[in-house]
């Protein structure tokens, strides 16, 4: 009992110490520099415009209609649960299935040929891999200069602008490798489309 009596104490003190540090002061100090420094990074990159949230760049959003850029395919759950304006969530998530499943053939046919009836102009392009597959966390928010190009006819023509003007809206949404050799040069999707509406200069 003296042991444990010496003991106790002595541990008690070093887990206050240690969660003052580690959980408040650490803690702290990291949120404090990030907001100080990266304060649009750290609050999650989102793209406001007039005081009106658009989305984050970080996190993709679903785009169908012939006018918007359309990204990579999203694994979307419609939860039962709304947000404070009553519109429905929906959660996305990794497929996890195996790409020799039937079930990955079978959404990879089904988007290849999505994807061929929006760009009839394409009919003999190859379609590049990304619009065609998931990517690991099913929000990827960008697609390769490549699938971006594939889509340049389509939406100069559903908004009545010439090719020359997308392509320039892609170039300006386009991103360089990492200290310009490591990683692939994307293409933000939520930013091409956002300049396509004139909410983003």
């Amino acid at each position: 009992m003296k042991i444990w009596k010496g003991i106790l104490p002595k541990a008690a003190t070093l887990f206050l110490i240690f969660t003052v540090l580690c959980g408040v002061a650490y803690t702290g100090l990291v949120t404090g520099f990030a907001q100080a420094f990266f304060p649009q990074k750290a609050n999650g990159s989102i793209i406001e415009v007039d005081g009106v949230k658009y989305g984050s760049s970080l996190l993709a959003q679903q785009y169908t209609d012939d006018a918007h850029m359309w990204g990579r395919i999203m694994n979307l759950d419609v939860s039962t649960y709304t947000d404070e304006a009553g519109n429905t969530l929906l959660y996305s998530s990794p497929s996890n299935l195996s790409p020799e499943s039937e079930e990955y053939a079978a959404l990879v046919e089904e988007r290849v040929k999505k994807i061929q009836a929006a760009n009839p102009d394409m009919e003999n392009v190859p379609i590049p891999e990304d619009l065609v597959t998931c990517s690991g966390s099913g929000l990827d928010p960008a697609i390769s200069p490549a699938a971006a190009e594939y889509q340049v006819a389509r939406i100069a023509k559903a908004n009545g602008i010439s090719e020359e003007d997308v392509k320039l809206i892609i170039a300006k949404c386009t991103d360089g490798k990492f200290l310009g050799i490591f990683g692939e040069e994307t293409v933000n999707v939520l930013k091409v489309n956002l300049m396509l509406d004139g909410i983003l200069a």
